[in-house]
């Protein structure tokens, strides 16, 4: 099996790295201290086309195949997660158009989207409903050709820039299971009755906001409901959560490679007792299992996105890869810490960033218990192999 890629996938990850040196790297660890928008940054982006990236080029998108979609999360978030995190919500709710929006939703919408133009989100988590998407309360009462829509989401990426935002919510709350009477509705942000009530602190995950977001009888006209069909929501968004979870462990590696770059330069420049740290072998063990692991976590996050290129379901093979990319982060973030000794605390140095931003990669696009139990019921049913 080759892991080696094209040309063609060689020169984009070289176009992104060396946009990511450039212009992401240098204002990363300033802008979040002093809490600016990347601006400037979100405009490159639009340049670069990579709003659009899970959008179909008949669109007006990039139409990425899934390991060029994880070159991009990776390269970004080794410069600063947060900004990877304006993509990754975006291209999410576009792949949910592209994959299951009716062809005038995609006509409507998708091009505006893919140019960055427009911008979008995902609104499914509640304040009591997180992992537990069956136990949303956000519904959403027919009436006449619309649907008023009642609720309020928390932990929005893009809440404030966002001109529409794919809404879960509960058609038939009376629905026996929940998911039956579960629909997703892409709302216009500036309705009536649509708001962003407050931004949530966060210990990491700067540079993009994230906010509550309340609908208060928010009118939808039935046009927006995805697929236009009732009661498929549930299917539709685990469906983007596929692709999310490749998301997560592709930004996994970009931070766990962050890390080891840290590590393995500082040790090479910090001297004590008369020569660098890096020939010392607890140093030196360090480094080698940073790197191990880091390696693994990307040949497992290429996997995952090459068999998705095949046209396979990949729930058990993006849940090993979100699981393993993510406790990978977290591992690498504060081993590169130690080899930094006092410093790895100190703001001075990007380590402390990334031992911040690593933890939610295990939280994100479902736990890692969650994603456990994702990897052993595909394993227990025969719709999943380890061979």
């Amino acid at each position: 099996m080759d892991f080696t890629l094209d040309d063609q996938q060689k020169a984009f990850r070289s176009t992104l790295r060396e946009f990511v040196d450039r212009e992401i790297i240098p204002v990363a660890s300033e802008w979040e201290r002093t809490g600016r928008y990347p601006t400037e940054i979100v405009d490159q982006l639009r340049g670069l086309g990579l709003f659009g990236m899970t959008t179909p080029e008949e669109y007006g998108g990039l139409g990425l195949d899934m390991v060029s979609f994880a070159l991009v999360y990776e390269e970004i978030a080794r410069g600063w997660m947060g900004i990877a995190g304006i993509l990754g919500s975006h291209n999410l709710s576009c792949w949910m158009i592209a994959r299951h929006g009716t062809e005038e939703q995609k006509t409507r919408f998708l091009p505006k989207l893919a140019s960055g133009e427009h911008r979008t989100g995902i609104g499914l988590t509640e304040p009591g409903a997180g992992t537990d998407l069956q136990g949303i309360t956000t519904t959403a009462r027919a009436d006449g050709d619309d649907f008023i829509v009642n609720g309020t989401k928390m932990w929005i990426t893009n809440a404030r820039h966002a001109d529409v935002l794919p809404v879960l919510v509960k058609t038939d709350p009376t629905a026996d299971p929940a998911h039956r009477g579960m629909s997703v509705l892409i709302v216009d942000a500036n309705s009536p009755g649509y708001s962003v009530s407050r931004d949530i602190g966060k210990l990491g995950y700067k540079g993009t906001e994230s906010c509550e977001v309340v609908l208060q009888d928010v009118r939808v006209p039935r046009a927006n409901l995805l697929g236009g069909i009732e009661g498929r929501g549930m299917q539709q968004v685990l469906s983007g959560l596929e692709i999310g979870r490749l998301n997560i462990a592709a930004r996994s590696v970009g931070i766990a490679q962050a890390a080891f770059d840290a590590a393995l330069d500082y040790a090479k420049n910090r001297t004590a007792f008369g020569k660098p740290i890096a020939d010392f072998q607890a140093i030196q063990l360090k480094l080698a299992d940073i790197a191990t692991e880091l390696q693994a976590a990307r040949l497992m996050t290429y996997w995952a996105a090459s068999r998705a290129d095949a046209g396979n379901r990949v729930d058990m093979e993006a849940g090993m890869a979100k699981y393993f990319a993510s406790e990978v982060a977290i591992k690498a973030s504060l081993e590169s810490m130690r080899v930094h000794g006092g410093y790895g605390y100190s703001t001075e140095y990007v380590v402390e960033r990334l031992y911040r931003d690593a933890p939610l990669m295990s939280i994100g696009e479902g736990t890692n218990d969650i994603m456990r139990t994702v990897i052993a019921k595909a394993l227990v049913s025969g719709k999943g192999q380890v061979r």
